[in-house]
């Protein structure tokens, strides 16, 4: 059992904490930290070893209904907690408005006034997990020192007792369903005092209520009974919207979820039948909210929640649920490949929308597979294989006919489907397809454990939720098949390998941009001319596309033709850029070329409008070479390009590379060269040129523009 932490900021504070047992010493630390700082809800992640993905652990001061959306967030996810974690950088913000301009899909889902704090949990190199918290908005724009300092607190607390279990092999791990911390209470009346309390209340003339943090009551005087014109016995325990077809307009529970998150007093007016208006008045806290309910006096002006609905309108669907389909729309949006698709709707449809299990099947040359799945065991995974459209199957035969089905009982599967294989011990299923555009693009099965109506308004929010599954679905695919091609004809015109040359080490990367299926432009080469001579090229042609590709082969194969002739490098750059010229495409291209004199142990540089390249002296010594730049290949047919010679002793590194690797917007282009050649300079001296290209490559992931680095060492 672990001890609970001592007060934040206070001077046990900093000590480590002791051998805790499973997540109660989290818990405790969670409720002491809100507790000292005034903190409305709190909510800390922690990673799983081999997933990027935070799990929501242990919450206080919400419901896990309205943290659902949030219970598996992937770490690239644009969110305040996954940024902190994944910059490993304190965020701080306050109000809706800065909310929605640095995290617009967190403003979309919560257009609600908070402060929010975010920090990483982390020791060393190691990153755990995170934490966020949130305050009432009337927080001051700063976090007081106080504050500030029971943040760093707690995250060093948290890292180090998450340490201090990994070394003893007993790893933390997220529990399958989050703790969440039972709301605090002032203080315990007395027996005296709680009847005293309902008596006071039973004498109102207007209707008092109380309802958790999960929004249901807990509370009704006789009042609040009447005027809602439901029986105390139906209200306790239901929630007002579920207790009255008549409040389940989505303000009503649109204003509950206000109060829960911003701790702002709010309200609204809805209309009893046939026509009593009623005016809600919402307090919450901590611990629950209270609720006034007063008649609105006939010929009074209000601001109605909603109108009246008919006794033949369907079932609205509730706000919470509509909250949660906007958050997964928005979070479709910013899904690319197929791959990205499949884990946001496995982390996100099951927790946001109640079921249990889930398969996601796509529609591929006449069948359909399983591409992910969640909540069912890998035997009926198994069973359930690979299904052909014209199997007498319920996901096969919702594709195939475009309508979804809904079975509320196994019985009810069983009769339609007697075949079917056995599921996990679930007892209601919804099959709904996933068509864009009339094309089949797959099925998306949903399973509960317990039998389920599925009334009207669900009906109609999973259908909607399947259109958004399957329209990112299509776009992935074409997203991934454009990517696949662009990425086959860009490595078509590298060199699949460089040729040995005695006397020389050589190494070279190529990485594609990060994100997007661009064809990049860059491209470099190694050419062999004899025993002591050889020429090595990098260039970057302008753009991003078909034409930008065909002129860099066109630029490779001239200056390749050019090098086997024998051409020193300034007429070599001379004779090329006419050609480019001459071709008149519109695109221009940077270009350094090197002609290499391994018996005088000297190289001769010249450049057009290249970043310069580097040199390492055996001693470990770096320079960024100051050559000529030149003007752009295709600009100027009348352009000249000087020679340079440096020397090229043994033991010495040669660095060339293109803008993608330093170039930054926002930054200096002079000082991040300078930081490469100081990395290049602190690598140990008997590192191999494949470490060095490794060195120099780090981070280069997240750079936006594609990459080309070659390093050349003259053999000792």
């Amino acid at each position: 059992m672990g001890h609970p932490p001592p007060a934040a900021g206070g001077a046990q504070s900093r000590a480590a904490p002791d051998d805790a047992g499973g997540l109660d010493w989290l818990e405790a630390a969670l409720g002491q930290f809100m507790r000292s700082t005034g903190a409305s809800l709190g909510v800390v992640y922690l990673l799983e070893p081999d997933e990027r993905v935070l799990r929501l652990t242990v919450a206080s001061g919400a419901s896990r209904t309205l943290l659902a959306p949030w219970t598996r967030v992937p770490l690239d996810a644009p969110i305040p907690v996954a940024h902190a974690v994944r910059e490993r950088q304190p965020v701080w913000l306050v109000g809706q408005e800065e909310m929605a301009r640095r995290f617009p899909r967190v403003g979309f889902v919560l257009p609600y006034d908070f402060a929010c704090a975010a920090r990483p949990i982390a020791s060393g190199d190691t990153v755990w997990g995170g934490f966020a918290m949130l305050w009432p908005i009337w927080h001051p724009a700063r976090l007081s020192p106080t504050e500030h300092a029971a943040l760093g607190t707690f995250g060093r607390r948290c890292s180090l007792w998450l340490q201090r279990a990994a070394e003893r092999g007993e790893r933390v791990r997220p529990p399958e369903e989050p703790r969440v911390l039972p709301p605090g209470r002032v203080r315990s009346p007395q027996r005296f005092e709680a009847v005293a309390a309902v008596s006071f209340l039973e004498r109102l003339p207007l209707g008092c209520c109380e309802l958790d943090l999960e929004g249901r009551i807990t509370y009704c005087n006789s009042a609040g009974s009447e005027l809602m014109g439901i029986a105390l016995e139906n209200l306790l325990g239901a929630r007002p919207w579920e207790a009255a077809r008549w409040l389940r307009d989505p303000v009503c529970e649109e204003r509950y979820r206000a109060a829960v998150i911003s701790r702002r007093a709010t309200s609204f007016t809805a209309v009893r039948p046939p026509d009593r208006r009623l005016y809600f008045e919402l307090f919450p806290d901590a611990s629950g909210i209270s609720v006034h309910i007063t008649p609105v006096p006939t010929g009074t002006t209000t601001t109605a929640a909603g109108g009246r609905p008919s006794e033949s309108a369907p079932e609205p669907i509730g706000v919470t649920a509509l909250y949660h389909l906007m958050d997964v729309a928005a979070a479709l949006t910013e899904a690319v490949g197929l791959r990205e698709v499949v884990d946001l709707v496995t982390d996100l449809v099951v927790p946001a929308f109640g079921p249990q299990g889930m398969l996601l099947m796509a529609a591929e040359e006449g069948r359909l597979r399983t591409i992910g799945h969640r909540g069912h065991s890998g035997g009926f995974l198994d069973r359930a294989g690979t299904r052909h459209l014209a199997d007498a199957d319920p996901a096969a035969h919702a594709l195939a006919n475009g309508v979804p089905s809904f079975f509320a009982s196994l019985t009810e599967l069983h009769r339609a489907y007697p075949a079917v294989a056995s599921p996990d011990d679930m007892a209601a299923f919804a099959f709904l397809p996933l068509l864009a555009s009339s094309r089949m693009v797959g099925t998306l099965v949903l399973s509960y454990r317990s039998p389920h109506a599925f009334p009207p308004g669900e009906r109609a929010l999973l259908t909607s939720l399947a259109g958004l599954i399957a329209q990112a679905l299509d776009r992935a695919r074409l997203y991934d098949t454009k990517l696949e091609l662009a990425r086959s004809l860009q490595a078509g015109l590298l060199p699949r390998s460089l040729p040995p040359i005695e006397g020389l080490e050589v190494a070279a990367r190529y990485l594609p941009a990060g994100r997007g299926m661009d064809i990049g432009g860059d491209f470099y080469d190694l050419i062999r001319y004899d025993e002591t001579t050889a020429a090595a090229a990098i260039g970057d042609v302008q753009g991003h596309n078909v034409n930008a590709a065909a002129l860099m082969g066109q630029v490779r194969t001239a200056v390749h033709a050019h090098a086997a002739a024998g051409t020193l490098p300034g007429d070599l750059l001379t004779r090329t850029n006419r050609l480019l010229a001459d071709l008149d495409t519109g695109l221009f291209a940077s270009c350094l070329y090197a002609h290499l004199d391994l018996r005088l142990h000297c190289a001769h540089l010249a450049t057009a409008g290249h970043p310069p390249p580097l040199l390492r002296h055996p001693d470990g010594r770096t320079e960024v070479l100051p050559l000529s730049p030149g003007l752009l290949l295709g600009i100027d047919p009348a352009a000249d390009y000087p020679t340079a010679e440096v020397p090229l002793p043994p033991g010495a590194v040669l660095a060339l590379y293109t803008d993608g690797l330093v170039e930054t917007p926002g930054e200096d282009l002079g000082a991040a060269t300078t930081q490469l050649a100081e990395k290049l300079a602190g690598a140990g001296e008997r590192a191999s040129v494949d470490d060095l290209a490794d060195l120099l490559m780090e981070g280069a992931s997240k750079r936006h523009d594609d990459i080309a680095l070659m390093l050349i060492r003259a053999a000792r």
